[in-house]
């Protein structure tokens, strides 16, 4: 495909609209009614976002994680390696943005935030609930590490899996938990016509939600 087909590619956004009077006055409480209409909808992967973060240098970076919760309806709660390249960018800056797409609905939502590490206890417990292959897979992977091949990374697995034996659950990586994003802002985005999208955006004052709406 060619640069010109590529410009050429687009879709006209008409299922829904959204103003002021369809939100909730929370933002998170909003959010979480989003979620359950693109899970209702069975959207693949509902729950993915893109994570971004930024290294010491300012050098921004994205990958795709999952939603694992949303605590107190008052942050987002996703799990990682705290090795790992986002784990480190957390730590050393502890400021992220999330983006949330579910083009079934012809919707996404951003949020931007402080990030805190999750309590242990609710990391450990997250953790031996997985299948027990996913509990090998964290404690086999140096998360964002240089390794030889393919064969090194099984190798590991192998190395672990003798290690533990039969034991079920594991135990969680000291390396390994949850962060939780708590919001200062959550916007929403709905597809409209003619590119005239809706999109109503919440910032936090205090403990207040304020809400705009802001040109496309």
């Amino acid at each position: 495909m060619n640069d010109s087909q590529l410009a050429d590619l687009r879709k006209t956004y008409a299922q829904r609209s959204l103003s002021e009077a369809d939100v909730l006055p929370d933002a998170v409480r909003q959010f979480r009614a989003w979620l359950d209409e693109a899970i209702a909808a069975k959207l693949d992967e509902p729950t993915a976002l893109t994570l971004s973060t930024v290294s010491a240098l300012g050098q921004p970076s994205s990958r795709v994680v999952l939603l694992k919760g949303l605590p107190d309806d008052a942050g987002f709660l996703f799990y990682t390696n705290y090795d790992s390249r986002k784990g480190q960018e957390l730590a050393a800056q502890p400021l992220a943005a999330l983006n949330f797409f579910w083009p079934g609905l012809e919707r996404q939502v951003r949020v931007e935030g402080r990030v805190e590490k999750a309590p242990a206890e609710l990391s450990t417990e997250y953790f031996q609930s997985r299948p027990r292959s996913s509990q090998l897979g964290a404690w086999a992977s140096p998360q964002s590490q240089v390794i030889s091949s393919r064969d090194e990374l099984e190798d590991r697995e192998a190395e672990v899996a003798a290690k533990f034996g039969d034991q079920d659950p594991l135990p969680r990586p000291p390396y390994w938990g949850g962060f939780i994003l708590r919001p200062t802002l959550v916007e929403f985005w709905q597809g409209r016509p003619s590119r005239l999208h809706d999109r109503i955006v919440y910032e936090l004052e205090g403990t207040t939600w304020n809400r705009s709406r802001l040109a496309p």
